[in-house]
C-alpha cells in the first residue's frame, strides 16, 4: 500500500433539517506532508469528536482502486482525491488483505488498523443525496479508520510496512460487511469482539450478537 494523497478538510457550513451544521468531510490534497497524532491529523477539521477523530478514528484511509466504481455512480461530481473524507488516499490498498489489528510503519508513524467507517448523513450532503449511504453500505468497501501508536509525518509515496498481525485475522472488508449483515457469522464476531484494534463499547455490543 502505496500513499497516492494526503487531505485535509477545512469547516465547510451546510443546512440539514433547516438548520445551519459544520463539517470536515470536504477534503481536498494537501500536495505536502501531514501529522498524523494520537487522536486526530494536525490541521484536519473535525467539527463532530463525539462520532470523529480520537484514539481509535485518529486517521481514516480509503481505497483509490475504488474510486472509478463510484465515479461510475456519480460522473457529474467533480472528482478528486479526499472525495470519501479520507486523510490518505492509498493505493493498492486491498480490504479483503488488510486486517483489524495489523500494525504497519509509514513514514514516521507507527499505525494500527481500526475501525470501520459507519457512513452518515453528511456524505449524503456531499454526494448530494442521502441515497449514497446505502450504496456506500451495499458496495461493502469502507475504508478504514486507524489508531496511531507512534505520531509523525506521513507523505506521498510512503509505502504501508507490516509489521505485526494478529493471531486470528479478520479482513478491513469482512468486518464492514459483517456489521451491516443481517445476519452475522459467530465465527467472524468472534474475532472481532475481542479484538482491542477497537474501542471496548463496540466490543460489548458486536459481543452481544453471539449469545
Amino acid at each position: 500500500m502505496e500513499i497516492i494523497s494526503t487531505n485535509i478538510g477545512k469547516p465547510t457550513p451546510f443546512l440539514w433539517n433547516g438548520k445551519e451544521e459544520k463539517t470536515g468531510i470536504y477534503k481536498v490534497p494537501t500536495n505536502q506532508a501531514i501529522y498524523l497524532t494520537k487522536n486526530d491529523v494536525m490541521s484536519d477539521e473535525i467539527s463532530n469528536r463525539i462520532n470523529h477523530g480520537g484514539y481509535y478514528k485518529a486517521c481514516y484511509v480509503f481505497s483509490a482502486e475504488q474510486y472509478p466504481y463510484w465515479k461510475n455512480l456519480y460522473p457529474e461530481l467533480d472528482w478528486n482525491w479526499g472525495m470519501f473524507g479520507e486523510n490518505l488516499t492509498l493505493a493498492g490498498f486491498d480490504e479483503k488483505l488488510v486486517c483489524l489489528g495489523d500494525i504497519y510503519r509509514v513514514g514516521e508513524a507507527l499505525v494500527q488498523v481500526s475501525q470501520y467507517r459507519e457512513p452518515c448523513y453528511k456524505l449524503g450532503v456531499k454526494f448530494g443525496t442521502q441515497q449514497v449511504i446505502r450504496q456506500f453500505i451495499a458496495h461493502g468497501y469502507g475504508g478504514t479508520y486507524l489508531s496511531i501508536l507512534e505520531e509523525g509525518y506521513v507523505e506521498v509515496g510512503q509505502k504501508f510496512m507490516l509489521k505485526e498481525r494478529p493471531e486470528s485475522t479478520l479482513s478491513v472488508a469482512d468486518l464492514f460487511q459483517l456489521v451491516h449483515a443481517k445476519e452475522m457469522d459467530p465465527k467472524l464476531l468472534s474475532i472481532a469482539s475481542t479484538s482491542k484494534a477497537i474501542p471496548q463499547k463496540k466490543r460489548i455490543w458486536l459481543a452481544s450478537f453471539l449469545n
